[in-house]
């Protein structure tokens, strides 16, 4: 899956770097390399997911659109991807999300739909979103598309080791 996820995701999110960190290598007592994941399309490693998620759905699910739920990263990562493939994207976000956050998810196309986190079921909201308007959920820690998309960070890694 990771493999297939990589083959998706070529042309399509940044191969990062893979950085030497000198004083990180004094303080551990041995070398250390940083994944500069930061510098991915959405400034995080959460793109790859998203990507991977959205480019895996059949046609027919994606024109009817994605739905996540999320507080950031996963959020603009799917938002980033729905995007690109066109497809409709709705974001379920914390009302107490960082400003920013919310701002960039919208600015990637997604329709923001806030939520009171004390007072409000995440879950149950999403979910009578998603059955109402016919969205796939996208899960940002246990959908094994999305693990595989953030997995390829794994294959960079090796290989750029390597080298």
């Amino acid at each position: 899956m990771i493999r297939a996820a990589a083959d998706r995701l070529r042309g399509h999110m940044r191969e990062t770097p893979l950085l030497h960190a000198p004083l990180l290598d004094r303080v551990a007592g041995r070398r250390v390399f940083v994944k500069a994941e930061c510098l991915q399309l959405t400034g995080s490693f959460k793109a790859r997911g998203g990507w991977a998620a959205v480019s895996s759905l059949p046609p027919e699910a994606r024109s009817l659109g994605v739905i996540a739920c999320s507080s950031g990263d996963h959020a603009q990562g799917v938002a980033h991807a729905a995007a690109r493939h066109g497809a409709p994207c709705v974001i379920l976000m914390p009302s107490d999300a960082p400003g920013v956050k919310i701002a960039n998810t919208r600015a990637y196309g997604a329709e923001v739909v806030l939520y009171n986190r004390a007072s409000e079921d995440r879950d149950a909201v999403g979910a009578a979103l998603a059955e109402d308007r016919g969205l796939t959920l996208i899960r940002p820690c246990d959908d094994p598309p999305v693990i595989a998309g953030q997995g390829t960070t794994a294959l960079e890694i090796a290989a750029q080791a390597k080298a």
